[in-house]
């Protein structure tokens, strides 16, 4: 109970932090006018919140770019720490903060930053786990922690090669990783740098992405052949490092039983043979 209490209190804090920033909003810049009184309303009554599609996403990038024209350090600081709130809690939606990173700060600040506050708050993600929640996990996910302990002593000699793989491809999603690493006693820099490295390809896409849709502002522009271009290179630039982490896993590292859902059926009943 001490554990849950601990972790609650810094959910509790981290959300009144986040909620208190994203509520006090800085004036806009003086040197935009906007085009009606309505309008003027409109961006006072304006209220942030974690885009759930397309069109929520795009709403707050141009908000968020507005804002940006001469408040740069406050929509950073917002920016940051709402991934950061993301990543620390193991909470889905990153794909969507990617590409508002790609959209609002353009594709290599962009993509700099996305890999940064991946890396940083997965890695807040595994301490709180290692500090409140090892028990949990292990109670809540005995099957899958069991094969994914089994598979971390299989491959121990090419222990961060295997954790790239499993960012490159993930057949158990990068939350469930990020809890569970502390259980399988995954070493801190190993950890750190199997994050940095093995989701540079996916935030990559994801930015780069959010920088192309936020400058189109119709259909006929996505089908256009510079934008079929981008997303060619976009898609080539990041299979290569996967095919090449791929190879390398059939010849040095033991990743049978394993499926994009976590333990296939068979590792589950054997696994239960063996209790």
């Amino acid at each position: 109970m001490r554990s849950l209490a601990g972790l609650a209190a810094i959910v509790a804090a981290a959300s009144v932090f986040l909620y208190l920033l994203s509520t006090h909003l800085p004036p806009g810049p003086t040197h935009a006018q906007p085009d009606s009184e309505g309008d003027e309303e409109g961006l006072k009554e304006y209220r942030l919140k974690f885009p759930s599609d397309l069109d929520e996403l795009r709403e707050l990038a141009e908000m968020l770019k507005f804002y940006k024209r001469e408040h740069h350090g406050y929509v950073l600081l917002l920016f940051c720490s709402a991934y950061l709130y993301k990543q620390s809690f193991a909470i889905p939606g990153s794909s969507f903060l990617n590409m508002l990173a790609g959209a609002i700060f353009g594709p290599w600040e962009g993509l700099v930053l996305a890999c940064l506050l991946t890396t940083v708050g997965s890695t807040f993600c595994f301490l709180l786990s290692s500090a409140f929640g090892k028990r949990h996990v292990v109670q809540f996910f005995p099957e899958k922690v069991a094969l994914l302990q089994r598979k971390v002593e299989e491959n121990r000699s090419s222990l961060f090669f295997f954790l790239l793989f499993l960012r490159f491809f993930p057949m158990t999603p990068n939350w469930f990783l990020n809890i569970t690493c502390p259980v399988l006693n995954i070493p801190m820099p190993i950890f750190f740098f199997s994050v940095f490295i093995g989701l540079i390809p996916y935030n990559f896409i994801c930015v780069r992405t959010g920088s192309i849709l936020s400058e189109i502002s119709s259909l006929d522009d996505i089908f256009s052949w510079g934008t079929l271009a981008q997303l060619l290179a976009i898609a080539l630039m990041a299979l290569l490092p996967g095919a090449l982490i791929k190879q390398y896993s059939k010849a040095h590292l033991e990743v049978g039983g394993m499926d994009c859902n976590g333990p296939s059926q068979a590792d589950t009943r054997q696994d239960r043979k063996r209790r």
